[in-house]
């Protein structure tokens, strides 16, 4: 993946529109998923690039950092950038005073409704979610514009006060965060109107995620660095995603496996037949046997949801409910009633449906 240009590996050009890389990601994302390449073993390889490659392309702010620097990540100051090329030690070790790192952003909670579909097979989902975002003002650093964040004279820059103390063991240096800088070495003389100083507002964003196959309600998604940024600059916090799944009208789900409830006439259940069930796969024929009873379970393996780690999928457990027919006329009653006669079944013709509907659905 690091060897790749990102653009590369979405196959589109530098220009891409957003909507653009979009769809070059779904499609992808579509094509190379592992469970529609059960044989292939790099599936998983490229379906994880192509989910990377889009991580960073997605968001403006590190499509940006990529772009210009090579890495979605942009560097705090210029000497990260000398620091790149020469190490950390640069020329002997000169190069700006060293401060405490700035304390990251807040984590930010979410919560992603899906379809049962969408939870059992997986896929790319968008979640949109407000949080703390760089000032674009001030671009980040608080400072009001035409001027720029001065460096502390309380800690000279390294966000930290050191202090002596003389013990009875000697002399013992204590280390503690720079009260008016808060760690990060600078200071705003005059800030930014807009964030008052913080570098950050208020703000929304749209990330899209891989959802895995099999989540199920309850199953909480970490997105590493989608949290909220951090004061003038910081490192973002981390963004959780909990997944909520939808009632189905048709279909329950029990672990691994998924149930169904089938309502077959009686007519077909007696004499046997095929009947059409819909399922999350695509209409599925079953075969009904002759004499099938109310209650009968009907298992359609692997049809349920997937295990993960490539240990297949559950099943469909599908019930039989077999349908006592009302509202019969004369006709229909009259044949029923030579159906019980043959069959040495006594009936009463004034209760005669009350006890044929007791008959079929004990």
């Amino acid at each position: 993946m690091a060897d790749r240009d990102l653009y590369e590996v979405l196959g589109v050009s530098p220009g891409a529109t957003a909507e653009e890389i979009k769809q070059a990601y779904r499609r992808l994302a579509r094509d190379s998923h592992p469970d529609r390449n059960p044989d292939d073993p790099s599936a998983e390889d490229r379906f994880k690039e192509v989910a990377a490659a889009y991580e960073v392309l997605s968001d403006p702010e590190r499509r940006g950092n990529y772009d210009r620097f090579g890495t979605a990540e942009a560097p705090s100051n210029p000497f990260d950038i000398f620091s790149a090329f020469f190490g950390d030690s640069g020329f002997g070790g000169f190069g700006a005073p060293s401060r405490s790192a700035a304390a990251a952003g807040a984590d930010v909670e979410s919560v992603l409704q899906l379809d049962l579909a969408d939870a059992v097979f997986g896929g790319p989902q968008e979640v949109t979610v407000t949080l703390a975002v760089p000032c674009e003002d001030c671009e980040a650093s608080g400072a009001a514009e035409g001027t720029e964040p001065a460096t502390c004279t309380d800690c000279g820059g390294t966000g930290q006060i050191r202090q002596v103390r003389q013990t009875l063991l000697g002399q013992m240096v204590t280390a503690g965060t720079c009260r008016r800088c808060s760690g990060l070495g600078q200071y705003v003389e005059k800030p930014c109107r807009a964030c008052r100083g913080q570098g950050r507002i208020r703000g929304a964003r749209t990330y899209t995620l891989d959802v895995p196959p099999g989540v199920d309600t309850g199953t909480v998604l970490r997105l590493s660095g989608r949290g909220g940024v951090g004061l003038r600059g910081g490192p973002h916090g981390d963004l959780y995603v909990q997944v909520r799944t939808r009632p189905h009208p048709s279909l329950q789900r029990r672990g691994d496996d998924l149930l169904a409830r089938l309502e077959v006439p009686m007519t077909k259940a007696a004499l046997g037949g095929r009947v059409s069930l819909d399922t999350l796969d695509g209409p599925q024929e079953l075969r009904i046997a002759p004499g099938t009873q109310s209650g009968q379970t009907m298992v359609l393996r692997y049809k349920g949801v997937p295990r993960g780690r490539g240990r297949g999928r559950g099943n469909l457990l599908v019930e039989i409910a077999v349908e006592t027919p009302e509202n019969l006329d004369s006709q229909q009653t009259e044949l029923l009633g030579e159906l019980a006669r043959l069959r040495g079944e006594e009936v009463e013709s004034g209760g005669f449906r009350s006890r044929l509907r007791s008959t079929f659905s004990s």
